[in-house]
């Protein structure tokens, strides 16, 4: 059974989002802080992490990167502010996606069943290894090399990545991007996809170029000898 974690430190989140988890037949473990999360993980393999931000003892951005130390659980990030620089910073940190209070826990699962089958779905493409003067992505090691260095990404970058790798030279329409990458139809406004395109630029330095604003469109990756 698919294992999610809910961590959040308020006690009527966690039993509402059990509720709706449990319909869907997943198997649910509870979280009261930060901290209490880190320490569940080093004891236990979830599938999934639907972890609040602003909590006692070890917040949510804090946590996320305690975990990411010693594994590569996609998680959900809650939060009761929307600002830009939650978001980012999330990003940055490494969460999968990013879910304002309050919210529909409907839409919560339908966005814990596409990231589920995203991972699950995973290292089935075709093509394992990019290169391109110096830059190199390793498909199946999930590592990205620049000059022979390893560049830091999360987990959500690699996978715009791989997905725009997979399908170069292609124009991929915004509304293609977010529903092939983020696997469900979304909800609210496109400044997801603005926010991880620019911290995978950022990433990729002087590689950046190869993603191409197509205005109005959306985005195509190509090589710049092209």
């Amino acid at each position: 059974m698919t294992r999610l974690l809910v961590v959040d430190d308020e006690n009527n989140i966690r039993k509402m989002i059990r509720k709706f988890a449990e319909f869907e037949g997943y198997e649910v473990y509870e979280a009261v802080d930060g901290m209490d999360a880190v320490q569940k993980c080093e004891d236990m393999n979830y599938d999934c992490i639907i972890m609040d931000i602003m909590m006692p003892n070890l917040d949510g951005f804090s946590a996320v990167k305690k975990i990411h130390e010693f594994c590569d659980t996609p998680v959900i990030m809650l939060s009761a502010r929307g600002e830009e620089y939650d978001r980012i910073h999330g990003f940055e940190v490494g969460i999968d996606d990013y879910v304002v209070k309050p919210f529909s826990c409907r839409e919560l699962m339908m966005r814990v069943a596409a990231i589920l089958k995203r991972y699950q779905g995973a290292g089935k493409n075709k093509k394992n290894v990019f290169e391109y003067r110096g830059l190199k992505v390793d498909m199946t090691a999930r590592k990205v090399f620049i000059d022979g260095q390893e560049i830091e990404m999360s987990p959500k970058e690699y996978t715009l990545l791989f997905y725009m790798i997979e399908n170069e030279g292609i124009a991929l329409t915004r509304e293609q991007l977010i529903r092939d990458v983020w696997g469900y139809d979304f909800y609210g406004d496109d400044r997801t996809l603005d926010t991880h395109i620019k911290l995978l630029r950022k990433s990729l330095k002087e590689y950046s170029t190869m993603i191409v604003t197509l205005r109005g469109v959306g985005y195509r990756f190509e090589k710049k000898d092209q």
